[in-house]
């Protein structure tokens, strides 16, 4: 039982080794999307599925309250957390549709989709993706295995973070620490340094 714990440690090292050596050119380059689209005072939306919803409510409140320092709150939106919304569109209309929707009701040019997905093959993060291209919006897709069909949908100034794992126990450990990174480099870009 130890050893089988061990190796739980073991491979999330290995993963966010990879990662590390992988994945900072593009999460410096999200950053910079945010900051720009924060700065021009529009705002990201979030959204997921299962255990990725719950990244996204993490990371909105990151950016609405706070991460690791005093400062005035961003305006971010988890498209996840608003149940009666959620379940009037998967009755009235479609599951598929429960961010698709939302984008198209509240996204405005500018503003930023941030997209998190182990598989990227959701057919609502799908037409999320597609809603926030109609509506004139940048694409974070937060992905891993193969990206699936939502990093087939992306655009040129859209920005791809894959996770380099096929396990979707590691692949949402290190969007946790990706998210990180973004709040901490957005900060960083808004309110400079705190060294």
């Amino acid at each position: 039982m130890l050893d089988h714990i061990t190796s739980h440690f073991s491979d999330s090292i290995d993963a966010q080794i990879l990662a590390a050596q992988e994945l900072p050119p593009l999460i410096a380059q999200a950053a910079e999307l945010m900051v720009h689209s924060l700065v021009n005072e529009s705002k990201i939306l979030v959204c997921g599925n299962g255990g990725s919803a719950a990244l996204s409510q993490h990371f909105s409140s990151e950016l609405l309250n706070r991460y690791e320092r005093e400062r005035p709150g961003l305006p971010a939106i988890s498209l996840t957390t608003d149940t009666s919304t959620l379940t009037s569109i998967s009755c009235d209309y479609s599951y598929n549709e429960i961010f698709s929707k939302q984008i198209r009701a509240l996204g405005q040019p500018g503003d930023v989709l941030l997209l998190i997905s182990v598989s990227g093959h959701s057919p609502n993060l799908v037409q999320a993706v597609q809603a926030a291209h109609d509506r004139e919006m940048s694409v974070i897709a937060l992905t891993g295995m193969d990206g699936g069909n939502c990093s087939r949908l992306l655009q040129n100034e859209d920005v791809e973070i894959r996770a380099p794992s096929h396990s979707s126990p590691r692949i949402q450990e290190l969007h946790m620490v990706i998210l990180h990174c973004l709040c901490d480099l957005i900060d960083e870009f808004l309110f400079g340094s705190t060294e």
